[in-house]
């Protein structure tokens, strides 16, 4: 069986935005419930340190994170933008997400395991070079990448991005980044606005299949197979990297597609297909969106179960 990491930390859940905002504490709670089952023994559980400042300067000047660490409250709540604030817990939440997703990347890329998933919060894939934003303080697959880059001489990382919301923060830190390739799913037109066919990056290593509302699992895994991973073979990543959004789920309220659980079980599975062939099989896959819970829990479930091989 595939040595698969699962990554996370109790700070994620003291991060709070205030009582009925859906990305809640809540959130974790559910996907552990899903892999405490059988099935789920043979996971390298492990926790997720603090992120180093070198591997958070690599995507994020330093006066963001000073902007950052003085917004950060002792009591009460600040909004960093209208849909993301911070309590007095939520930088050190931020900076074990980010360390959670810097850990992955050195256990697989020193061969200790195979797969990974980083079940951590804040999520990070709208939050650009100096902007915080749709629930995302730091970009935590923007500095897996980097990482992967500086630290273990990855030449090329492809992320792939299948949340409902287009990972607008990620595209913009690797717009004209030549070793790294960010291709995505979501729905459009749909928050936050960005993510058209016509976004192709500076060196066209910006992939977008945006799908309409409605759509089902079968056009989400259409787009993938058509679109995504023909592009992700010619790239020929040393390492893939997934933002993995479960708010595609039909059943989610903050999404308008029509996916299921086995949708995301057959994508990570054709996601992990193309990287045995130019990655040798190296997958981290980071938590970003999905806010129903029960829906979150079963598709993150049936998420690991595939990057396992199961």
């Amino acid at each position: 069986m595939t040595r698969t990491l699962f990554i996370t930390h109790e700070s994620g859940l003291a991060h709070k935005m205030g009582a009925g905002h859906p990305e809640q504490p809540d959130r974790l709670r559910a996907i552990e419930r899903e892999l405490e089952g059988e099935r789920f023994q043979h996971l390298i559980r492990i926790s997720a340190p603090a992120v180093a400042r070198e591997a958070l300067l690599r995507v994020h000047p330093e006066r963001h994170l000073r902007a950052i660490e003085a917004a950060a409250p002792r009591e009460g709540l600040v909004a960093l933008d209208s849909d993301t604030m911070m309590c007095p817990d939520s930088l050190t939440a931020a900076l074990h997400a980010a360390g959670g997703a810097v850990a992955a990347v050195d256990e697989v890329m020193t061969g200790t395991a195979d797969t990974a998933f980083v079940s951590v919060r804040p999520p990070g894939h709208h939050a650009g070079t100096t902007t915080p934003m749709g629930f995302c303080i730091f970009n935590n697959v923007a500095v897996a990448a980097r990482h992967a880059i500086a630290a273990h001489a990855a030449e090329r990382v492809a992320i792939v991005d299948f949340d409902v919301h287009h990972g607008n923060g990620t595209q913009e830190i690797f717009w004209a980044d030549r070793q790294v390739m960010f291709c995505s799913t979501h729905q459009a037109p749909y928050y936050p606005g960005t993510g058209a066919t016509s976004e192709t990056g500076e060196f066209d290593q910006i992939v977008n299949a945006p799908l309409f509302a409605g759509a089902t699992g079968d056009d989400f895994l259409e787009a993938l197979t058509s679109r995504i991973l023909p592009r992700l073979k010619d790239f020929a990543p040393d390492l893939v990297l997934i933002s993995a959004g479960f708010d595609g789920h039909r059943d989610d309220p903050l999404g308008g597609l029509r996916f299921l659980e086995r949708d995301y079980s057959e994508a990570t599975k054709r996601i992990i297909d193309a990287a045995l062939r130019n990655a040798d099989g190296r997958v981290i896959s980071l938590l970003e969106g999905g806010y129903d819970l029960d829906a979150l829990g079963r598709s993150a479930a049936a998420h690991v179960l595939a990057l396992m091989g199961a």
